[in-house]
């Protein structure tokens, strides 16, 4: 096995198969990656763009080439001496009659064989909310159809796409009565009583879309209804997902999993300690697990760290202006004040989580402590179970069977205080505490603690991340997947502990910086970043092109559209896009890519449009406004906003350069989303998880520095990479080593050095730096400890360093980072 030292993300699907994926591989060998990190390749939902609707988690997908495809690719990689990272989905899967286990359900109900591998409550029928209208117009419209299928002889119940089978009585009862003859089928479904009444003996009841909050009676992933919660927890379940994955560790071809939406279990830390033991103590193991600011991972899980979303954080805690985001931060304020009080803002976006979103599964919890705690009535426990959901300070703790842990008992302990604020009693709010604090063994207490904490994560997920962060625009870079957009940014200082904790922690954790769950890509928000360099210019300018676009403002009877909240984020997104070369850029492309954007958006934001309860009239005029910036007709503006954003261009692609190389060198694993290699401008999915069109040209290209900024990026990758590879223990046993800067512009430098043995690698980075002239630097050095100060040589540029302190106006000569590496 490969020596794991870096990964290239490969989105499957589409025009990406193992076909595909192997002709790749020359170019993943040159660019110096040493790990192919897959999306989800198992059999999936006919059609799925993503992978993460599994149908079969025990057959790799025939859509991109079947087993036979995978071998060959997996044949080419091993020959390549590449190694493959796999990412599994244990928590859901596809709730679809595709789904051969799903569907047997559908047919049997509870007598299912597989009843009991997904998370459904069968105390009542499984819900299906499929419809898109109420049940009973969708009865009178005859919507539904019966139809005979001879290749597996059932009779399925037809609903536009959607086939659902029918139970196996109430389907040889049919064939009995009327046969399955297609037209006779065809008479039956046109009859609404007799319909009504064969639907009514199924095992499963269809639902009307906009009810499944309220009635869902499967645990479903987040918000999706069509996932359905899968329960690897039981040893029969886990063994029966996971049997193929477990086949193709133990043969060689993979070398590790990405564990997809670990917080979704009801007992992570026991699903990891059985995957470990069952693909064995060298397999390289991450999970996709969202870290806020200050929290750590659970030291006892037997992995290796996290996908890296707290890796974007701290890069934004280094390229944000603290005193230019203040200047942004007052604007925003008189543009928006209600939206720029972020506290309030997260308040009631969770409160729409508890009460809307996720009102059942908040009522069934509700209903658990009930039946543990007797005395109170069921308006005091929920109201102290809906507090205790918003106040609750991260995505959730890790109590299951035994003592919770210290750090869990915080956790509860911090959000009981911000709970006790908002009650007049507080009895059940303590109750409740010591139900998730592991203090009551009553039976259901198990049930209780399990649902809260695969509740509170997807609550905080989708009011933060998919509500919030399209409230609360200030600074659109800085709401990302793990961030704090509110708080103030980190020092150098700071960043550096971040890094020797990363280097405790999980050394071999992801670093990342674009994913395909990412809002934008790494270099528009490196450049955005750079809004906090010179705010009094970008202020300026939002204000102009507020003036200038006035006339494609449409004025609604709810307020104007878009309202100025909406502009000030429309602004930030256009510039994280926008084109080198707007007059040589294809703007239809862009166009179409930017007003899907913010259609998403607006309804993320769920303020005047929803996706449950759209608003088409303010929706056209907040898309017309969009698709103006574009226009031929507006030329003064594209002008205008193309010369405004000029220099933030220029202080944007540092960013890039220099949060490239700490990824590249840092504690940690350093993972390129596909395309990346290049400038990555990407919005949120599904403009991210586009066909990416590989350089395939120019692998093995050298050049002065000086070249385009995206060959740059990829010199500076390969160039990084391939010394990794030849100094593997450097980078991941390396003792990281912060080194102090002195000198008039000591703040705008980044260093660290990396130290295995006799090996050094020092990373030098300039960070906050403005246009610099000749003199910018003056006396700004990297002040190099004793045991440190050996001759160096400069990796990117080919140019030996002299030893001793080095002075970054040396340094940055001709290029603007610097990675010196040498023996002691």
């Amino acid at each position: 096995m490969t020596v794991l030292t870096s990964t290239y993300r490969l989105q499957f699907r589409g025009d990406v198969t193992f076909g595909r994926a192997t002709e790749l591989v020359p170019y993943l060998k040159g660019l110096g990656i040493s790990h192919v990190y897959a999306s989800p390749i198992f059999a999936a939902k006919k059609g799925s763009t993503h992978g993460y609707d599994v149908t079969d988690a025990n057959e790799i997908d025939p859509v991109l080439g079947g087993r036979a495809g995978f071998d060959a690719f997996c044949a080419v990689l091993q020959q390549a001496k590449l190694g493959l990272i796999l990412d599994i989905v244990p928590n859901h899967m596809a709730a679809s009659a595709e789904n051969a286990w799903w569907r047997d359900v559908l047919q049997r109900g509870s007598g299912s064989a597989y009843a009991g591998h997904f998370d459904i409550d069968w105390r009542r029928k499984l819900t299906l909310p499929l419809l898109g209208r109420p049940f009973e117009e969708s009865l009178a419209a005859a919507d539904f159809d019966l139809r005979y299928e001879p290749t597996n002889g059932c009779v399925y119940l037809a609903y536009f796409d959607d086939l659902l089978p029918l139970s196996i009585e109430s389907a040889e009862r049919l064939a009995a009565d009327i046969g399955t003859d297609a037209e006779r089928l065809r008479a039956f479904s046109r009859d609404a009583g007799a319909m009504r009444k064969l639907l009514a003996e199924q095992h499963w009841q269809l639902l009307y879309w906009k009810d499944a909050a309220e009635n869902l009676s499967y645990r479903r992933f987040f918000e999706v209804a069509g996932l359905v919660g899968m329960r690897v927890e039981d040893p029969r379940v886990f063994d029966d997902t996971h049997r193929l994955i477990i086949e193709l560790v133990r043969s060689g071809q993979v070398q590790g999993l990405r564990v997809d939406h670990i917080d979704g279990l009801a007992d992570p830390k026991g699903y990891l300690e059985h995957l470990r033991q069952a693909v064995g103590p060298d397999t390289f193991i991450v999970v996709e697990k969202i870290l806020a600011r200050g929290e750590k991972l659970p030291a006892d899980w037997p992995v290796s760290g996290t996908t890296g979303y707290e890796f974007i954080a701290a890069m934004a805690d280094l390229f944000v202006n603290e005193e230019g985001l203040r200047k942004l931060d007052e604007a925003y304020r008189s543009v928006s004040e209600e939206d720029a009080d972020f506290a309030t803002g997260l308040r009631k976006a969770k409160l729409l989580m508890v009460e809307r979103n996720f009102a059942g599964e908040t009522r069934r919890l509700t209903r658990l402590a009930c039946s543990i705690f007797a005395d109170f009535d069921e308006e005091e426990i929920a109201s102290a179970l809906r507090e205790l959901l918003v106040a609750f300070p991260v995505y959730r703790t890790y109590a299951y069977q035994g003592a919770a842990s210290s750090d869990d008992v915080t956790v509860v302990e911090i959000a009981c205080g911000k709970a006790r604020s908002r009650l007049s009693t507080v009895d059940a709010l303590d109750a409740l505490a010591r139900l998730l604090k592991e203090e009551v063994s009553a039976a259901e207490a198990l049930e209780f603690r399990a649902r809260f904490q695969q509740l509170s994560g997807p609550i905080m997920a989708k009011a933060v991340e998919d509500t919030l962060f399209y409230r609360y625009n200030r600074l659109i870079a800085l709401n990302e997947v793990g961030g704090e957009p509110h708080a103030p940014p980190g020092s150098v200082a700071a960043f550096h502990q971040f890094m020797n904790d990363r280097f405790q922690r999980q050394r071999c954790g992801l670093s990342t910086t674009s994913t395909h769950d990412t809002k934008r890509g790494e270099d528009a928000r490196a450049r955005l970043y750079d809004l906090t360099q010179d705010p009094d210019a970008w202020i300026a300018g939002v204000e102009r092109w507020r003036n200038m676009n006035s006339p494609f403002r449409s004025s609604l009877a709810d307020g104007p559209a878009p309202e100025p909240n909406i502009e000030w984020m429309l602004y930030q997104a256009l510039a994280g896009i926008w084109p080198q070369d707007i007059e040589g850029a294809d703007r239809s492309a862009l166009k179409e890519r930017f007003c899907a954007y913010v259609l998403k958006a607006i309804r993320e934001a769920k303020l005047r449009t929803d996706w449950m309860d759209e608003n088409p009239s303010y929706e056209h005029a907040v898309e017309a406004y969009a698709a103006a910036l574009f226009s031929e007709d507006n030329r003064e503006f594209i002008r205008d906003f193309d010369r405004t954003l000029r220099p933030f261009m220029e202080l944007g692609f540092r960013n890039s350069l220099s949060q490239l190389l700490i990824k590249l060198t840092a504690p940690g694993i350093p993972d390129i989303y596909q395309g990346s290699e290049r400038l990555d401008f990407s919005l949120v999915d599904p403009d991210n998880r586009r066909p990416v069109d590989h350089p395939w040209t120019d692998t093995e290209a050298a050049g002065p520095l000086a070249m385009d900024p995206a060959f740059l990026k990829r010199h500076v990758i390969r160039t990084v990479l391939r010394y990794r590879n030849q100094h593997p223990f450097l980078f991941l046993e390396g003792e990281y080593v912060p080194l102090e800067t002195s000198g008039a512009r000591a703040s705008n430098l980044v260093a660290f050095a990396r130290v295995h043995e006799r090996e050094t690698a020092v990373t030098i980075v300039p960070r906050l730096v403005d246009m610099p002239s000749s003199d910018f630097w003056k006396d700004t050095a990297v002040m190099m400890p004793r045991e440190l100060k050996a001759p160096l040589y400069d990796l990117l540029t080919d140019k030996p360093s002299s030893a001793g302190d080095l002075l970054a106006a040396q340094l940055f000569t001709d290029h603007s980072l610097s990675f010196l590496v040498g023996n002691r």
